[in-house]
C-alpha cells in the first residue's frame, strides 16, 4: 500500500514521518524516511523514562514537556535529522467508540462519489460533539441492498447503498494538554491516533484484521482494547488499569522499594497461584533498609497471591467489555497480548482461561530497520504509530462531510454492540 500523509494525500520519497508515544512508564520517539518504492524505514529512536503522565493523561507539563525533549534529542541525534512534527498517540479523555448508519438510493444507477458523500451527509446531521473531540471517523463497511461486505462500491450497481461509519471520540481538554505539552517541546502534532488503534496496526497480523480478532494492549497505565474485522478498527476503547497498579501493589504488601517490586514482577512474578509456590522462596529488600542491605525471605506464593487479584479484576473486566460491545461467538475467538505487563508469566494461558478465546502474545511486526529494543511487546503502540501511515484506511476528513463540526454535544448514535453481533 502506497504511504499517504494525514490528508490521505502521497507522501514523496525523502520525507521524514515521526511518531511520538507518551505513555505512563515510557516516552518514546521513532522517525523513519519514505523511500523511493513508498515504503517506510526506521532512521531513528530514542526513548525516556516519562515524568509527568498517568493513565494518557499529562499531570506536569514540565516534566513531561522535558521526558519528551529527552527522547526526540536521541531520535534525531540516531537518525542524524531534525523533525518538526509528529504523529502522537491518544489514551487520555474516555475515548468512545460509535457505528453510525446511513443509506441513500441509487435507483439502479452505479455507485458514484456523490453517492457516498450524500450518506457522509446525513451521518453528519446525527454528529454532535459538544466538548469532545472527533478523534477517528472512517468507514468500517458498505453495503449494496443488504449485501455486507463491499469494501469499495465506487462503479458497483444496486437500488440502495448503505455506509456504516466508526466514530472514536475524547474528552477535548486531555487532548488540548497533551498537544499543549509538545508544543512546550518545540514540535507540532500533524496526526492524534488512538493507542488501542496504533497497537492493533502493530501486532495484528492480515488475516486477523480481515476475520476478526481482539488487540489487548497491557501497559503501565492504561489497558486497551481494539478490535477489528474486514481490515478496519470497528471499536476501541481504554481501561483505567495497567501494570503499574500491580507494581504498587506488590511494593506495599511486601513493604520493599518500588523498583524491587517492579523487578520481582518481572523475574519472580506469575499471573496465577499454584501450590509450587509455596515451596520456592525469594529474597527481598525491605523498605527503607538500602544503606544496611536488610533483605527477608519470603513463599513465592507471596508474590502471585499479591499479582493474581489484579489480573482476576483486568481479565474479568475485559470479558464484561467483549460481550457488552458483541464480541462474542464462534468467530470471536482470537484475542492478541501485547504490552510491556503482557510479558508477565501466564498472561497468555490467564487469558485465555477467563476470556474463553484463543490468545496469542504479540509483538511489532512488518516495519523495516526497527531496532532490536523496539522489537519488544511494550513498544507496540510506538510502531502502531508509523505503521498508521502505511496501513490506515484513508479517514473520513471535514472536506468530505458536509456541515461536518468538531464541537457540540454527543447525540444518540445507533448501538455498537448490535452492529458487532450482526458482523462477527
Amino acid at each position: 500500500m502506497a504511504l499517504k500523509d494525514t490528508n490521505g494525500k502521497p507522501l514523496n520519497g525523502g520525507r521524514l514521518v515521526a511518531a511520538l508515544d507518551v505513555g505512563t512508564s515510557k516516552v518514546a520517539c521513532l522517525i523513519g524516511r519514505v523511500d523511493d518504492h513508498g515504503g517506510l524505514v526506521v532512521k531513528g529512536m530514542g526513548h525516556r523514562v516519562s515524568r509527568g503522565v498517568r493513565g494518557g493523561v499529562i499531570l506536569d507539563m514540565d516534566q513531561a514537556s522535558s521526558a519528551i525533549c529527552a527522547a526526540l534529542d536521541q531520535a534525531e541525534q540516531v537518525a542524524g535529522q531534525t523533525i518538526e512534527d509528529v504523529i502522537v498517540n491518544l489514551s487520555a479523555g474516555s475515548p468512545r467508540s460509535y457505528i453510525l448508519d446511513a443509506t441513500v438510493p441509487l435507483n439502479g444507477s452505479g455507485v458514484q462519489q456523490s453517492h457516498i458523500d450524500l450518506a457522509l451527509g446525513k451521518v453528519s446531521e446525527r454528529i454532535d460533539l459538544g466538548k469532545k473531540t472527533l478523534v477517528h471517523i472512517f468507514p468500517a463497511c458498505y453495503s449494496l441492498d443488504g449485501t455486507l461486505g463491499v469494501n469499495e462500491p465506487l462503479g458497483m450497481f444496486g437500488e440502495n447503498l448503505s455506509v456504516t461509519l466508526h466514530a472514536v471520540v475524547a474528552s477535548s481538554g486531555p487532548l488540548r494538554n497533551l498537544e499543549t505539552c509538545i508544543q512546550r517541546a518545540h514540535l507540532e502534532v500533524s496526526r492524534v491516533v488512538l493507542s488501542p488503534y496504533a497497537s492493533g496496526l502493530a501486532t495484528l497480523v492480515e488475516d486477523e484484521k480481515e476475520l476478526g480478532a481482539a488487540c489487548i494492549d497491557m501497559g503501565g497505565g492504561t489497558t486497551t482494547l481494539s478490535l477489528f474485522v474486514r481490515g478496519r478498527m470497528v471499536h476501541a476503547e481504554v481501561l483505567p488499569m495497567g501494570g503499574d497498579e500491580i507494581t504498587q501493589s506488590i511494593a506495599a504488601g511486601l513493604l520493599t522499594p518500588i523498583n524491587q517490586a517492579e523487578r520481582l514482577k518481572i523475574l519472580n512474578g506469575c499471573a496465577f497461584y499454584t501450590k509450587s509456590d509455596e515451596a520456592e522462596f525469594i529474597e527481598i529488600p525491605k523498605l527503607g533498609n538500602a544503606e544496611e542491605g536488610e533483605r527477608t525471605l519470603i513463599p513465592r506464593s507471596v508474590l502471585t497471591r499479591a499479582i493474581e487479584p489484579h489480573m482476576q479484576n483486568l481479565f474479568g473486566t475485559i470479558a464484561r467489555r467483549f460481550k457488552a460491545c458483541g464480541f462474542e461467538g464462534s468467530k470471536a475467538n482470537r484475542v492478541v497480548l501485547t504490552g510491556g505487563a503482557s510479558q508477565l508469566t501466564g498472561v497468555r494461558a490467564y487469558a485465555e482461561n477467563v476470556l474463553g478465546k484463543e490468545v496469542r502474545l504479540g509483538r511489532p511486526i512488518d516495519v523495516n530497520g526497527l531496532p532490536e529494543a523496539a522489537r519488544a511487546a511494550s513498544f507496540a503502540t510506538l510502531v502502531g504509530l508509523l505503521k498508521y501511515v502505511i496501513q490506515a484506511p484513508l479517514e473520513v476528513g471535514e472536506a468530505r462531510i458536509p456541515r461536518f463540526s468538531q464541537t457540540g454535544e454527543v447525540g444518540k448514535w445507533s448501538r455498537l454492540s448490535h452492529w458487532l453481533r450482526e458482523n462477527f
